[in-house]
């Protein structure tokens, strides 16, 4: 569920840049007040007398964007990211500043550069670093028919084995084994303690990311299931694995990959689900709109109006047979809603035109071509936790926005009753966002901001409960 989240981040960048008496190659740093703080830099090179730069967003932990034109004209710099309809231009000041504007799609923030050294990177006090209190192997495997490659860390306790075993599986959006995210590195973390209590713990690049080749542009959550089957079969290769105690930690939608695999596999002795999906994901997903409105602050009755539209449009976009058909349902359905809501309301959601509507619907019939998302939209989890025999724990913190903790663990709670599960907890974990830090907005641009990778409380419960129901 990072996918649209990162999506989102995304957009937020870009700007222009030119040249004139001061230099403008460096990196150029500015503060965007964009309902909050956030750092914007441009790192501007000169290669051969022609100018180029990258984005970045430190708080949001976005690097390396490339600006499509960089450009100096008299004393104005002019920056384009024309993938995000976005751009910047501005003067360069007696002072060596640039003041200027940022026009992110039509929507304008002055914003003003100044050249520094290095960029602050954030404080991760929890990521391990070397050497460490166990073995750590960087290594490649493959599918059975040679076709993908995987690309993994493999961390094993010292001493004799054979050790249970764990694979990691992702959220949603191309992942690295780290499980990477504005500067975080929650999956390091957690395999670093499983490690030092007895784990073994395989962390794994997803497709298309680090070493692990695929083809994630048509990969669904089954492939991403077939991914982590595969590496099963990796762990249960190694002499150091207890093959009768292999088991999964997911998160968000690797916790549905986790309920996946467990529901059809005789191999796993335990699943973890941390913000592992409970209930259906179309339920699931307009809740989390919901949730990211009101922090958006707009009003109850603009939030209520909007999330039936939104359910039936993606349910549209899921069910449609073809990107024409997705269309002209979506378009009826839209300007239906539109016709029957207040215009200020319309307004809010930029549907208030004819314009507004077909961006609108242009935006979700692309979800209806997106393999992944019209697949994971259509899942249901209570389907695979029913089938479950393994020992289940599920985890979820009370401030999440993304999975609502409330429906979410009701949902497992039901689905798992019903299932042959020998041991099964379904624990809130409060104060905790979806990451599972510990959390003060609880926003998700908050999640940048904290030092705090992973909840060592969340962290305690994890490893007392493997302890308890795995060794």
């Amino acid at each position: 569920m990072k996918r649209s989240i990162i999506l989102a981040i995304a957009i937020l960048l870009t700007a222009t840049s030119s040249y004139a008496k001061t230099d403008p190659v460096g990196i150029w740093q500015g503060m965007l007040n964009a309902g909050k703080q956030l750092r914007v830099v441009f790192v501007i090179s000169q290669n051969n007398g022609k100018l180029s730069a990258t984005m970045e967003s430190p708080d949001q932990g976005v690097k390396d964007i490339p600006c499509s034109d960089v450009s100096v004209k008299g004393d104005s710099l002019y920056i384009s990211l024309e993938k995000f309809k976005s751009s910047y231009a501005g003067g360069f000041e007696p002072d060596g500043s640039i003041a200027g504007v940022l026009n992110q799609a039509g929507i304008k923030f002055n914003l003003i550069l100044k050249k520094i050294d290095k960029v602050e990177e954030p404080k991760r006090p929890q990521t391990p670093v070397p050497p460490f209190a166990y073995k750590s192997e960087d290594i490649i495997y493959h599918n059975k028919d040679k076709s993908i490659q995987y690309g993994a860390t493999i961390t094993i306790p010292n001493g004799n084995g054979p050790f249970p075993a764990i694979i990691m599986s992702t959220g949603s959006g191309q992942q690295n084994r780290d499980e990477e995210l504005m500067g975080h590195k929650p999956f390091a973390v957690i395999a670093d303690y499983l490690t030092k209590k007895g784990y073994i713990v395989l962390r794994v690049d997803d497709q298309g990311i680090g070493k692990t080749t695929g083809a994630p542009e048509t990969a669904t959550t089954a492939d991403y299931a077939k991914d982590v089957m595969v590496g099963l079969d990796y762990l249960k290769s190694r002499k150091e694995v207890d093959k009768k105690k292999l088991g999964i930690v997911g998160h968000s939608e690797g916790g549905l990959i986790a309920e996946m695999v467990a529901a059809q596999s005789k191999d796993i002795n335990f699943i973890v689900l941390l913000a592992g999906p409970g209930i259906n994901i179309i339920d699931l997903m307009e809740e989390q709109n919901e949730k990211v409105l009101t922090q958006a602050r707009l009003s109850k009755e603009a939030i209520d109006a909007y999330l039936p539209l939104y359910s039936e449009v993606a349910t549209i976009a899921v069910k449609a047979a073809n990107h024409n058909e997705a269309v002209d349902q979506m378009t009826a359905a839209m300007n239906k809603w539109r016709a029957n809501t207040h215009p200020d309301i319309a307004l809010a959601f930029g549907m208030n035109t004819d314009e507004g509507v077909n961006n609108m619907v242009k935006e979700f019939a692309g979800l209806h071509d997106a393999p992944w998302w019209r697949y994971f939209m259509g899942e249901e989890p209570g389907k695979y936790l029913e089938k479950l025999n393994c020992k289940v724990l599920a985890l979820n913190g009370d401030k999440d926005i993304q999975v609502i903790s409330e429906s979410n663990l009701a949902g497992m709670r039901s689905s798992l009753a019903k299932s042959k599960s020998p041991k099964y907890d379904v624990i809130e974990m409060k104060g905790l966002n979806h990451l599972f830090q510990k959390c003060t907005t609880c926003t998700v641009a908050e999640y940048a901001k904290l030092e705090e990778t992973f909840s060592p409380e969340a962290l305690a419960v994890i490893g007392d409960w493997l302890d308890k129901n795995v060794k």
